[in-house]
């Protein structure tokens, strides 16, 4: 710095004012706007003010139970067909029309359907949405594009069984649920199932289940100025298809008898660990204590997991307990709703504290049941809950996923709303009883993907229940 450049001796720099905080708004979830087109497709509709970017969420009627035997993943391969062309342009042609829209379209699949999602900003919504009910609508199914897919399926294969967590989630379903239940198998099918699929295949499974009757399109955003209904019916209710009823969801059965099941990995380091159960889903009472329950367990650093098996005694980097619901099924003539979700803690520790570190898991999980939580607990996990729902809403995207579940769970469209009033008013006792029923220590199924010559014996002296070492 130049002496010219000095400031002179007692000279003062002017700061802009800090920034204040506004006055703290009330949030809630917001209720969407129901509807019907001509054609049957039902229409949830949310309107927020400031989301220039508008979120489209398409639910079908498409279950992985629905797939022909034998042809396991043919629903992943038409919902990843979906943007692979349709009867106005090939799969380049589609996909430059989206990047023009500056678009996103994702479809996936799982237990409960096919989800087709858009995201687009709001000035571009009619060309976006026209594609996405030509996607719908008419699809190509080109073979050269289902083979391509298919070839990518393979490829995957063997990463995800190459991927410890994910090895382990597939030996869990395996254990957990009959062999006849298309939940015992890999979502996105083996390399026999996807080998098997053609276009022929796809265009069947399409034809049979996909429909705007048995569909629903989610759509959130700044709906200022448009004419959503006009919209709509110029494009997705150009979408046509008999009126037939949704397909009846079988009922679920699982196996949560204690045993242990070794995936061997000779000489890995580490060992990862998925502990999990059925239990039952958002339609039961209890899921707001259970989710406030399971979170003093094991949803955050400071949980009781984690703060044995990481901070004390140095086993691993986190292990988390959740609640995922798997599956729901409509209301019948017998009953309501119905459904079930997975309990499960997950984790990695080194090999040679395996054994450890399971004993203190259990020792946690004892503890609990005859301790309790304590306030301290219960009031950390409520406002972390609660609190953080304003930033997890943020986007567009965020709500019309969550409105999507709701609808695909069978629940009203104010549930989510309820649910975090219903966290606020869960007592310590009424989550701890909850917790306890979810994770009890003589009915969960232990998948251990590990190198079993280190880390059988040391489970086995555990005496969580017989162990059984299968090939990883």
């Amino acid at each position: 710095m130049t002496e010219a450049a000095k400031p002179e001796h007692g000279a003062t720099m002017d700061f802009h004012p800090r920034p204040q905080g506004g006055e703290p708004k009330p949030w809630a979830f917001p209720t969407p706007e129901r509807g019907a087109l001509d054609n049957g497709l039902t229409v949830l509709r949310c309107h927020r003010p400031g989301q220039q970017v508008i979120a489209v969420e398409v639910l079908l009627d498409a279950p992985l139970d629905a797939e022909p035997e034998g042809l396991d993943g043919v629903a992943t391969i038409m919902a990843r067909a979906f943007s692979e062309g349709t009867d106005k342009h090939s799969a380049e042609e589609f996909a430059a029309e989206l990047e023009r829209c500056g678009a996103t379209l994702d479809a996936h699949a799982d237990q409960p359907g096919v989800r087709v999602s858009l995201e687009v900003p709001v000035s571009r919504l009619p060309k976006a949405l026209g594609l996405l009910a030509d996607a719908l609508r008419a699809p190509a199914f080109a073979d050269s594009e289902v083979e391509r897919l298919v070839r990518n399926r393979l490829d995957e294969i063997p990463h995800e069984t190459a991927n410890p967590a994910r090895r382990a989630a597939k030996e869990l379903s395996k254990e957990l649920f009959p062999a006849t239940s298309r939940m015992s198998r890999p979502r996105q099918g083996t390399e026999e199932t996807v080998t098997a699929i053609d276009s022929a295949a796809v265009r069947a499974f399409y034809e049979k289940y996909v429909r705007p009757a048995t569909a629903t399109a989610v759509v959130v955003g700044d709906l200022s100025g448009v004419d959503l209904d006009a919209l709509l019916a110029d494009t997705l209710g150009a979408w046509t298809g008999d009126m037939a009823a949704p397909r009846p969801m079988p009922a679920i059965v699982a196996d949560d008898r204690g045993r242990v099941v070794i995936v061997d990995r000779p000489g890995a380091v580490q060992t990862q660990l998925l502990i999990g159960r059925i239990g039952p889903d958002r339609h039961d009472s209890v899921w707001p204590a259970r989710v406030v329950g399971t979170y003093c367990l094991g949803g955050t650093l400071t949980s009781r997991l984690d703060r044995v098996l990481r901070e004390e005694k140095g086993y691993t980097y986190g292990v988390r307990a959740f609640v995922q619901v798997l599956r729901s099924a409509a209301p019948t003539a017998s009953g309501g709703p119905t459904g079930a979700a997975m309990l499960a803690i997950s984790g990695s520790v080194d090999t040679a504290s395996t054994g450890p570190a399971i004993e203190d898991l259990w020792t946690v999980l004892r503890t609990l049941a005859a301790d309790g939580l304590t306030d301290d607990e219960r009031d950390f996990a409520v406002q972390n809950l609660v609190g953080v729902a304003p930033l997890k809403y943020e986007t567009a995207a965020a709500v019309a996923s969550t409105l999507a579940d709701l609808v695909e769970q069978h629940l009203p469209d104010d549930y989510q709303g309820h649910l975090y009033e219903q966290f606020a008013a869960i007592g310590t006792i009424e989550a701890t009883a909850a917790v306890v029923s979810a994770f009890p220590v003589d009915r969960m199924v232990t998948v251990l993907v590990g190198d079993a010559e280190q880390i059988a014996e040391p489970v086995r002296a555990l005496g969580i229940g017989p162990v059984t070492v299968v090939d990883g």
